[in-house]
């Protein structure tokens, strides 16, 4: 009998899918865990998964064969942060919206960076509140038509990428679910770094996305969105429209919070 290489991680009561079809999630769950079996894992006993209120919150729980905790609204990270304080020798990873991690969750987000946290987090960012109604989220671009912003978006969009660059990672990136290979690579790479990780996963939302964009079917939206990115220096920002496709490090290595939490004892 045929088996797929990802059936050791899933839990198989929950397929198929929750999501719509055509959704980026998938392909954003699939990029992690290949990543995670590329690094020799064989199941997920090693991991603990934390996420908010959203579609993507819905990819570690109930999807992951693995322990994972599903959190209020925008209260992932402090919740995430509890658990690698009593438990370091676990890997965290947070999975979650642009409108549960960019929006609510925002400031625990940034302090998290601040703080060197040694967590992973990955942000599906489809530009729009998906889950309520495709209302407007701080990730929207600018002129875009959601459901409350029928004339076009008034205001610029929040580049969390060199937000928590700013604050403090030691890791961020931003890939794309129209290059799925990619997005592996970034989710391999942070796997492998240490102290906070930050991956941007940019998405379609297969409901709300094509108001968006002007499209009629998530084929026809997958495609609009390689027209939404390119790769180039992640940390110059969006040009012409087009968000940039990479990684960045600092220079250096900085004690992550909890380590230093435990050098105080």
């Amino acid at each position: 009998m045929l088996t797929h290489p990802l059936d050791p991680y899933l839990r198989p009561e929950t397929l198929p899918t929750p999501f719509c079809p055509g959704c980026g999630c998938g392909i954003v769950a699939s990029a992690f865990l290949r990543a995670a079996r590329e690094l020799g894992h064989s199941d997920l006993s090693g991991f603990v998964f934390v996420s908010g209120i959203g579609c993507s919150s819905w990819i570690p729980s109930p999807h992951f064969k693995a322990d994972s905790i599903h959190i209020l609204h925008g209260r992932s990270i402090p919740t995430a942060m509890g658990v690698k304080a009593v438990r370091p020798e676990l890997e965290v990873v947070v999975f979650g919206g642009d409108g549960d991690l960019a929006s609510i969750g925002l400031g625990h987000l940034v302090h998290a960076a601040r703080r060197n946290l040694e967590v992973l987090v990955i942000m599906v960012n489809n530009m729009v509140y998906g889950m309520t109604g495709g209302q407007l989220a701080p990730t929207t671009p600018r002129g875009a038509v959601t459901a409350t912003s029928p004339y076009g978006n008034p205001e610029s969009p929040i580049d969390m990428v060199r937000t928590l660059a700013a604050a403090g990672a030691s890791y961020v990136a931003r890939g794309c679910v129209a290059y799925p290979r990619h997005l592996e690579k970034l989710m391999l790479e942070a796997l492998q770094a240490s102290g906070f990780r930050f991956v941007e996963a940019v998405s379609t939302c297969t409901t709300h996305f094509q108001l968006m964009l002007g499209t009629k079917s998530p084929v026809e939206a997958l495609k609009k969105l390689r027209e939404l990115v390119e790769f180039r220096d992640v940390m110059q920002g969006p040009r012409e429209g087009r968000l940039p496709l990479g990684s960045w490090r600092p220079p250096g290595r900085r004690p992550g919070f909890v380590e230093s939490l435990r050098g105080l004892r």
